[in-house]
């Protein structure tokens, strides 16, 4: 049997930027996970706590990226894999509402990291991201990955995303094998913080729809928007890298105020709620991913100002997710 463990992210700061080709986004592990277990069996089983049943490998549009992310592991491997039981659970979230911490990318990268440590087929990290990118991007998704690469990683990552369209049009064009060896122009830096800070993940209880919310602002997005949030984004990095708080508050807030001039919806209801929390405190929230809903994040300054904003949060319910204290 074996048991194998992925987490889930957030964005600290360029979400929507990284979206275009080049840019950069710092993204942060949360130490939430889901779980798969993998045993040999006499035929493919795969279930999941998200569905109140199995399947095999017949299509089935609930399993349908499961199914695809075993395909990607025989065509790397070159075989089919023998019969295997793969169970997969913790559904990232509570009442039947989501986290917003974890997404298909979570899916794809557990269901790959297991059959392959179960199989002993020999990963590296940076293939198992690639292999979990080229699954996403074999059915149409729109994200830049970057979820792909923290998840993958499982640490605080910067990255600076590449051209998804180039890559998805290889596809129908050359083999697994020879895309895996291309340079796809992206690239995942481990980052060990320094700053003295409560990192602090509130849950709206609001889910908000990735796909749909970056549809309805990617259109806007500007050079200008572009331009600007890649240089707070790397100061955002600086910040974290040398332990300047003050620099973390500026690149931070400058991050926030251009999502906010992208569209209001980002900031909905209890996001804004969560960003309004900081005032009066030696703290920086905003909003994390696609916004609309899910988690915002914080970093705070003092264990004070940690218990007030926690409190604030409450007062409005939003519902603290996680916290590391490194005061």
């Amino acid at each position: 049997m074996t048991t194998v463990q992925t987490g889930g992210k957030l964005y600290i700061a360029g979400e929507y930027s990284v979206l275009t080709p080049g840019q950069t986004a710092i993204i942060k592990n949360i130490p939430i996970y889901m779980t798969a277990t993998v045993t040999d069996a006499e035929q493919i089983s795969i279930m999941s706590d998200m569905f109140d049943y199995q399947v095999n490998m017949s299509p089935d549009n609930n399993y349908a990226l499961i199914q695809e992310s075993v395909r990607t592991l025989e065509t790397f491997h070159g075989q089919p894999l023998s019969s295997f039981s793969l169970v997969i659970t913790g559904k990232l979230e509570k009442d039947s509402l989501k986290f917003g911490i974890g997404s298909s990318g979570s899916v794809t990268v557990l269901t790959i990291k297991a059959l392959a440590q179960h199989f002993d087929i020999p990963l590296t990290v940076d293939e198992l991201f690639k292999l979990s990118a080229y699954t996403l991007l074999k059915r149409g998704d729109n994200g830049s990955m970057g979820d792909i690469a923290c998840i993958a990683y499982d640490d605080l990552v910067a990255y600076t995303s590449f051209n998804r369209e180039k890559i998805a049009d290889q596809i129908s064009v050359k083999s697994l094998f020879e895309l895996m060896a291309m340079d796809w122009g992206y690239t995942i830096e481990r980052l060990t913080p320094r700053i003295h800070a409560d990192f602090l993940v509130g849950w709206t209880r609001q889910p908000a729809i990735s796909k749909d919310m970056i549809n309805q602002v990617k259109s806007v997005i500007t050079l200008d928007y572009l331009n600007q949030t890649q240089v707070a984004v790397l100061k955002t990095k600086e910040a974290l890298q040398t332990g300047n708080h003050n620099l973390l508050k500026m690149s931070l807030q400058t991050v926030s105020d251009l999502l906010l001039s992208l569209s209001s919806a980002i900031y909905i209801d209890k996001l804004k709620a969560l960003k309004e929390s900081e005032n009066g405190l030696d703290a920086i929230t905003k909003s994390s991913g696609s916004g609309g809903g899910d988690c915002g994040i914080a970093y705070s300054f003092s264990k004070k100002d940690s218990e007030l904003l926690i409190e604030r949060w409450a007062s409005v319910g939003i519902e603290l997710l996680h916290q590391e204290r490194n005061l």
